[in-house]
């Protein structure tokens, strides 16, 4: 796949992290030697090319996808292969690769759409391009310029995440592979699009909410790379069943919890304003729950701070109040704690996993009930 790998294949057998952060932190270890080869082969292939505008394209992905993150997308390919079988970090790599490109570039536009101002304690990349403009007294339109350039960095990720999975598919020989891999694109950004109008609508049935939660969380966030790790190690259908039902339940819970996070995270932990979600006007169980047992005043308190980009410090506060005395807040944690229970479910069903995948997926329940961001 024309990537390295600088650490050995496969673990030494009978030797594991003793818990899901230390499997967790050795994966982001090999998967940003990998990401930082893949980089450097894409600025060696530009300069090749005699083209030095494309490295500044190159290295405006770099700069995002370099920078942190959880990885849990593709840990969940990794961990799912090695959980099925699976023993070459050569072959699951790229994979999983292709499943952190294919989230930088959901992120880089996601923030233009959000008007988000920042990503991983930086600038959001239509930030950064638009304040270049204006230090380099280009012509035209600093804000329309950095939202361009963005937009042809998401697809830039969207290449590269693509090439390298119908490189692993065709290398295997597998359609299947090739058509989960591609259902995943499709299904995050049809979610996205729902999620979208029902927050232009400002009103939506618990059957789209439940909609958008599955597309865009559900099976992007974990169903799919799960499957793909599985297929990737030529799983059974078998097994294949209770491992989709896992990652469903999973991907929901972490979507539910981002949602709560929004509002009543830590903002110096979650890594962005917690009122964002609300003056942005998403339209999550949260306030489908509130709006649902509000009185009137309640309502209108609510309602006056949602989707107002204007909002004082004091509507918002008030109208996260709502969300507690509505019971919102305890209505949305019931549904947490309900995936969750399908998920431990699922995953007992499984007697054949590999221990280490096995323990990736078991601490990965257990992550997901304590998260803070």
């Amino acid at each position: 796949m024309g990537l390295s790998t600088e650490a050995p294949e496969t673990a030494p057998l009978g030797v594991l992290p003793e818990d899901f952060s230390g499997l967790l932190a050795g994966f982001r270890d090999k998967l940003d030697r990998v990401l930082t080869d893949w980089l450097e082969e894409k600025r060696q292939e530009a300069a090749a090319a005699g083209s030095p505008e494309t490295l500044d394209l190159i290295d405006g992905v770099g700069l995002l996808a370099t920078q942190g993150g959880k990885r849990l997308r593709p840990a969940l390919v990794y961990y799912t292969y090695r959980a099925c079988g699976g023993t070459s970090d050569e072959e699951a790599l790229p994979l999983a690769l292709a499943t952190e490109l294919l989230h930088t570039y959901l992120l880089i536009h996601d923030d233009i759409m959000d008007h988000a101002e920042t990503r991983r304690g930086l600038p959001a990349a239509h930030v950064r391009f638009r304040d270049e403009h204006q230090a380099n007294h280009l012509h035209g339109d600093p804000v329309d310029y950095g939202q361009s350039v963005a937009i042809l960095l998401g697809d830039l990720a969207q290449s590269w995440a693509v090439d390298l999975a119908m490189g692993v598919a065709v290398v295997r020989g597998s359609r299947e592979l090739a058509r989960c891999f591609a259902a995943m694109c499709q299904e995050v950004i049809g979610g996205q699009f729902l999620e979208l109008l029902v927050a232009q609508r400002r009103q939506a049935s618990e059957e789209e909410l439940l909609r958008v939660l599955r597309l865009k969380s559900g099976r992007y966030t974990a169903e799919r790379p799960i499957q793909l790790g599985a297929l990737l190690a030529g799983a059974s259908r078998e097994t294949l069943a209770p491992l989709s039902r896992y990652g469903t339940a999973m991907g929901e819970a972490f979507q539910l919890q981002d949602d709560l996070l929004g509002m009543f995270g830590d903002p110096g932990t979650v890594g962005k304003p917690v009122e964002s979600d609300l003056r942005e006007g998403k339209f999550t169980f949260l306030i489908h729950h509130a709006l649902a047992a509000a009185t009137p005043e309640q309502r209108q308190t609510l309602e006056s701070a949602l989707g107002n980009a204007v909002a004082t410090g004091r509507e918002v506060a008030a109208a996260v109040r709502v969300l507690e005395e509505t019971g919102a807040h305890t209505a949305v944690t019931a549904m947490i704690d309900e995936r969750l229970r399908t998920a431990r479910a699922a995953l007992d069903e499984l007697a054949g996993l590999a221990p280490e995948g096995r323990l990736f997926l078991k601490g990965l329940i257990d992550y997901l009930r304590e998260r803070e961001r």
